[in-house]
């Protein structure tokens, strides 16, 4: 499985071995750079798939390098984060103004840097297609436990044929297994529409609902993603 590219930009050195640890490395490929001008070279050069920088860098500030993200066309859809200290309002601004996805203060806290990163990685993925997927799957609200299959899947959403369609907007536990993963995915979910026996909203697609999911663990969110390329692939031969 390809690791997840993350380029961690800070001057101190403190600071970049604090953000390291955040991350398991068998899981992410970790870039690291001290320097302003040369996070925007490892960005044209790497193409990391997130990157955490430091507002104040030798040679160019984190607000410039990220501005010249956003403003390539190539770049711009590189989720870019951008720390700071608590209690600068005017270093905000001028993060905000450079078209950052998001802030981070320091002192770091540890959920919020991961909570981040996941949030982030989650809304890059979306953009990978949809594809057809006949997986089995145990979901329930509660006690109540169903098991069913998919119909198609996304890194962001899955569709469950079933009889007994559940409201929208119920609250889910997910679990099903991917044929190139050997473990269990399990997450939070919730049904985000329902294609009703009666009057579908999608005629195309069999009686289920449409699951929105949440809280997925970086590694198997990037599972997900390589079994959607692994199918992507499969179907273009």
């Amino acid at each position: 499985m390809a690791k997840i590219k993350v380029l961690l930009a800070d001057d101190i050195e403190l600071f970049l071995e604090l953000e390291k640890t955040f991350f398991r490395r068998d899981e992410f490929d970790l870039i690291t750079t001290r320097n302003g001008a040369k996070a925007l070279d490892l960005i044209r050069s790497e193409r990391p798939d997130l990157v955490f920088m430091d507002l104040h860098m030798p040679e160019m500030d984190g607000d410039e390098c990220c501005r010249r993200v956003k403003a390539d066309p190539v770049l711009k859809d590189i989720p870019v984060v951008i720390v700071t200290h608590m209690g600068e309002e005017k270093a905000q601004e001028r993060c905000r103004d450079a078209g950052c996805d998001d802030i981070l203060l320091k002192p770091i806290n540890r959920h919020l840097f991961m909570g981040t990163a996941r949030r982030l990685l989650s809304l890059r993925e979306r953009t990978d297609p949809r594809v057809e997927a006949r997986l089995q799957v145990r979901f329930g609200s509660g006690d109540e436990v169903l098991t069913d299959y998919s119909v198609n899947i996304s890194t962001g959403g899955i569709f469950l044929e079933t009889a007994r369609p559940l409201p929208q907007g119920t609250p889910l536990q997910l679990e099903f297994t991917l044929p190139t993963r050997g473990g269990a995915i399990r997450c939070h979910g919730r049904v985000a529409w329902v294609n009703h026996p009666d009057f579908p909203s999608k005629p195309g697609l069999p009686p289920g609902i449409g699951v929105q999911m949440l809280d997925l663990p970086l590694d198997e969110l990037h599972a997900i993603r390589d079994f959607i390329k692994d199918q992507c692939l499969t179907a273009s031969w």
